[in-house]
């Protein structure tokens, strides 16, 4: 049996059972605020992000690892394992993907870079999902393929928090953040296929909330949802409020609340909150 190296990037949220597995390596993204760089999670937490970007200059930005921090992890872990399992952020949304891809075709060890098409919680339980096939002793291609399908069968819709910080980030023009904000627009933002979407717009919290809540719904009607990702930014309280909610609705589902980072607040914004869910379950 292969000695497998799981390795993602910081956008996963790693919850302990995570931290403390001796196989599971992050490699932190790039935050970028007035000239000032900081790697997420190391020089920079979620919390302290969100009190800088109250006062800084220019727009904020996020990059990805480049190839060669990928390369001299790969190359370190050729030493203990057979091989590296990446799941990484959607090749859509961030060019991790590429530079995980470009570093392993300069080391020795195999690399399988696995693209989530997703990002935070949703891209954690396919790493934990993979983890756990390997464990039950089913072979990389075997791995490689249900992630596929559980990836596949994935929904996640969030309520951005900031139309500003969206706009300045450059992931929304100026007329559309004109218009949003204008308006008092609050686009649901799905993610499909790896890319981000504006599935519906509405006039206030409260429906976008429960537009949200009716998509999950129609989901477990159909399929049968066993656990649902409660996103959010800074404000726990709010996913909290949400998760009572949800589970009086839902009993028979399974809610787990988790933070969507400081590479995404950058984008979206404080008051973030959405949830996440996959289909397929394996």
């Amino acid at each position: 049996m292969k000695k497998i190296a799981w390795v993602t990037d910081s956008t996963a949220y790693l919850d302990e059972e995570l931290k403390n597995h001796p196989d599971v390596y992050q490699v932190p993204m790039t935050i970028v605020l007035d000239d000032q760089e900081y790697l997420d999670g190391k020089d920079l937490t979620a919390e302290q992000l969100y009190e800088k970007l109250k006062s800084v200059k220019s727009p904020p930005k996020t990059s990805q690892p480049p190839a060669g921090v990928f390369m001299e992890l790969y190359e370190k872990l050729e030493k203990d394992y057979d091989v590296v399992f990446a799941v990484l952020i959607s090749s859509k949304l961030s060019g991790t993907v590429a530079s995980s891809v470009q570093a392993a075709q300069s080391v020795n060890i195999p690399v399988i870079t696995f693209d989530s098409k997703v990002l935070t919680y949703p891209l954690t339980s396919q790493l934990k999902k993979g983890i756990a096939l390997a464990e039950q002793g089913a072979s990389l291609e075997e791995i490689q393929e249900k992630l596929e399908i559980i990836r596949d069968s994935n929904e996640t819709y969030v309520m951005i928090g900031s139309l500003e910080q969206l706009h300045r980030s450059g992931r929304m023009s100026g007329v559309q953040f004109y218009l949003g904000s204008m308006l008092s627009i609050k686009p649901i933002i799905s993610i499909e296929d790896g890319s981000l979407n504006t599935k519906e717009k509405v006039r206030s919290d409260k429906k976008a909330r429960e537009k949200i809540f009716d998509y999950l719904k129609s989901s477990h009607e159909k399929y049968g949802v066993k656990e649902v990702y409660i996103l959010y930014g800074l404000h726990k309280e709010v996913a909290d409020e949400w998760q009572s909610q949800l589970e009086a609705k839902f009993s028979d589902i399974h809610f787990v609340s988790c933070p969507i980072g400081a590479v995404i607040g950058v984008h979206a914004g404080e008051h973030t909150i959405g949830i996440s869910w996959n289909n397929a379950v394996i």
